[in-house]
């Protein structure tokens, strides 16, 4: 055990130093109270044998400073007493000290204290190893109830958007009618069709849950966004150290956390050829290894793809495999773009209005027929997600209890703002076509003039003129505010 031993007198210092190294302890000497915290701050000692009375910093002095220190509670200190000190002795211990000693100290004694001392220490090591473990369980408990509630608070919400959503188009109610069917076979794997922005993830979902939200595991990969080099870990797991730059653990894969449930396969067809090989001898054999591993693992999981690109044409192009393309092909759905299904907007629209008024308690309930003749000729290139973005941003930047056409043309003006630079539509004035007054002019002049038209023009909405403006609406209140000012005699 390393020991420090802090005492004024050499001779004491020797006796007791040589004592406690041939009972095998290591010990390091100090002559001052001072010198011995200095010592203790550069390297922390799980003893501490001081004398009590010392020149400048006693031993009580020694040992209050100690305690203080965020290591000082894991060491015991000890006080070297004489006869006649015993009241200083009590004070020590109300201090932190472990004990006291009176000297003079034999050989037996120090033994018995170091003993003691050692035995202690044990405790208190196992006591830090229990206590850090138990709040790595507690840790890992909380993180475990926090997954567990946001799956649960997930099923909740699709359960209420399998309840509240209305299809009326004849293809989402043919999709819908697929989706039951699939999902009463997991051994049959299902490709979706579809624009970007479809539902098809929403699709995969409800083909997962069947009539029911199902609690076993949805999992899914987006295809396209991960690397070629990956791809294989990231599907199959692997064990640990199987290549270079393998975690020591091992991991599990895609297809093992999915076990019992439905791995989605987004963009499945840029999923690299060399692991279409592998994947589809997955498919014909139900079982798989993990990389570096020799166990087989039984896949006891739904696949379930989806792509936006035309399978047969990667198929001719030679970018995806013939005879995975026909073995992924045995159900399959294809979801028509939203402009194609026009019947389909407005209960979508009215869903996404009410569960975002809802969730951000606003007060919309219902759009105007104008916006709704409105939402009818969109042409929706972004689909479902466009129609839900349109909904959210709406509900976020104004209130009800009506949706109206000034809402849908805000939206545009602002999607309009952010793709500003790129826009081939010249500007309304050019920045670069306009010649500067000879004399000098007031540019704060101007730019209320600016202001106080663009609020004409929206007819007092702030919001809008921002807009407009493509200023933030901080901006906006701060130029009305100047203006304010400047019009008060």
């Amino acid at each position: 055990m390393q020991i420090l031993l802090v005492d004024d007198d050499p001779l004491v210092r020797e006796s007791i130093g040589s004592c406690l190294r041939e009972l095998g302890h290591s010990v390091q000497e100090c002559v001052d109270g001072a010198a011995g915290l200095k010592a203790y701050q550069q390297s922390p000692f799980p003893m501490v044998l001081s004398d009590l009375r010392m020149p400048e910093m006693n031993g009580i002095a020694l040992t209050r400073a100690i305690k203080k220190l965020p290591e000082g509670k894991n060491s015991d200190v000890v006080l070297l007493t004489g006869y006649g000190d015993m009241n200083s002795a009590v004070e020590a211990l109300r201090a932190g000290a472990y004990d006291y000693v009176v000297k003079p100290v034999s050989m037996t004694e120090l033994a018995s204290l170091t003993d003691r001392i050692a035995e202690h220490q044990a405790l208190l090591h196992e006591n830090r190893r229990l206590t850090e473990n138990f709040q790595t369980e507690v840790a890992s408990a909380t993180e475990e109830t926090r997954q567990e509630l946001a799956r649960l608070q997930a099923m909740v919400s699709r359960s209420a958007d399998r309840n509240n959503v209305i299809f009326r188009s004849e293809n989402m109610k043919q999709a819908l009618r697929q989706a039951q069917i699939y999902h009463q076979d997991r051994t049959v794997p299902v490709v979706i069709y579809g624009e970007t922005g479809t539902g098809k993830e929403i699709l995969a979902r409800m083909i997962h849950d069947g009539d029911n939200v199902d609690s076993s595991p949805f999992v899914d990969i987006n295809c396209a966004a991960i690397p070629a080099h990956l791809f294989e870990a990231e599907l199959f797991g692997y064990e640990g150290g199987s290549y270079t730059g393998a975690a020591s653990k091992g991991s599990k894969g895609k297809l093992d956390l999915a076990a019992g449930g439905s791995l989605f396969l987004d963009e499945f067809t840029e999923m690299p050829l060399e692991i279409q090989a592998k994947f589809l001898r997955v498919l014909e054999r139900r079982e798989f290894y993990r990389i570096g591993g020799l166990r087989k693992i039984p896949m006891d999981t739904r696949i379930i793809c989806a792509s936006n690109s035309d399978l047969l044409q990667q198929v001719a192009e030679g970018k995806f495999r013939e005879d995975l393309y026909y073995r992924l092909h045995v159900g399959h759905i294809r979801l028509l773009p939203l402009r194609e299904r026009p019947e389909d907007i407005l209960p979508l629209a009215e869903y996404y209005l009410l569960r975002f008024a809802r969730e951000k308690k606003k007060h919309f309930l219902k759009i105007s027929p104008a916006a709704a003749d409105n939402l009818l000729r969109q042409p929706w290139p972004s689909n479902v997600r466009e129609l839900k973005n349109l909904m959210e941003w709406t509900v976020l930047m104004f209130d009800g209890p009506e949706l109206t056409e000034r809402h849908i043309t805000a939206y545009e003006q602002s999607a309009r703002i952010g793709v500003h630079h790129s826009s081939p539509a010249a500007p309304v004035i050019d920045p670069a076509g306009f010649d500067l007054p000879d004399q000098p002019f007031s540019l704060e002049t101007y730019t209320e003039a600016i202001v106080a038209k663009t609020l004409g023009k929206m007819n007092g909405n702030k919001t809008e003129a921002a807009l407009f403006l493509g200023i933030s609406r901080q901006t906006l209140y701060t130029l009305i505010e100047r203006m304010k000012k400047h019009r008060q005699p």
